[in-house]
């Protein structure tokens, strides 16, 4: 991850962009977070097929990395564990609200996002922030790992082939901002990035689904 700290991408997003930031409203919240407790950030630039956040510290419960080619079958093993932490299988015994999203953190073996391995993340809610319960399955862990995101929205069910593709978009939406020299940067390597994915509904709803591709830097 070392050739992240070369970008000087966010140096230009801080310095060019300080009137975007004010005047940009970035993404519309999405509707679940009117009921679900949903990871908060700071909106840092705005643009129409983008937008670059930070994320404070907080606690998330991850999964075991699961070793998948398939993002759909990883993430429903995954979300099962969570789901059955949350709902009272952890060491004391405590049920927790559902929050939003569901990020995934995809760490790719090849190019591609074929024969991955996934990490399945709920964010624990702020009554349990200081002292979440263990897990033999689940372990609470400190997120984000890095300072920034780049996020691009869109609609429908996630899945492996739309994932990749919305990811493809994002990389090529930054490189044209004008901003070529950090873009190629974040584009350097697929082996130097941290890809996550994040959904807001459940598998149930059908209408006004959120989910976002998240391509992570220092």
């Amino acid at each position: 991850m070392g050739q992240m700290k070369k970008f000087g991408f966010v140096l230009l997003v801080l310095s060019a962009s300080v009137v975007e930031q004010i005047e940009g409203k970035g993404y519309e919240k999405p509707l679940n977070c009117g009921h679900l407790e949903c990871a908060p950030y700071t909106l840092i630039h705005s643009h129409p097929e983008f937008e670059i956040r930070s994320y404070s510290k907080a606690t998330w419960v991850a999964t075991p990395p699961i070793s998948s080619s398939s993002y759909t079958y990883a993430v429903s093993i995954g979300f099962k564990m969570l789901f059955a932490y949350i709902r009272g299988n952890n060491d004391a015994a405590v049920k927790m609200n559902m929050t939003a999203p569901v990020l995934v953190n995809i760490h790719p073996r090849t190019e591609h996002l074929q024969n991955s391995t996934y990490v399945v993340h709920f964010y624990v809610p702020q009554k349990f922030q200081r002292n979440p319960p263990l897990s033999a399955e689940a372990q609470p862990v400190e997120l984000p790992q890095h300072k920034y995101a780049a996020v691009r929205r869109f609609g429908g069910f996630m899945d492996d082939s739309n994932i990749s593709v919305q990811l493809s978009a994002l990389k090529k939406s930054l490189k044209g901002t004008g901003r070529d020299k950090s873009s190629a940067s974040i584009q350097h390597s697929g082996r130097f990035l941290l890809y996550s994915a994040a959904g807001y509904n459940s598998p149930f709803e059908h209408e006004n689904r959120v989910n976002e591709v998240m391509l992570w830097f220092d």
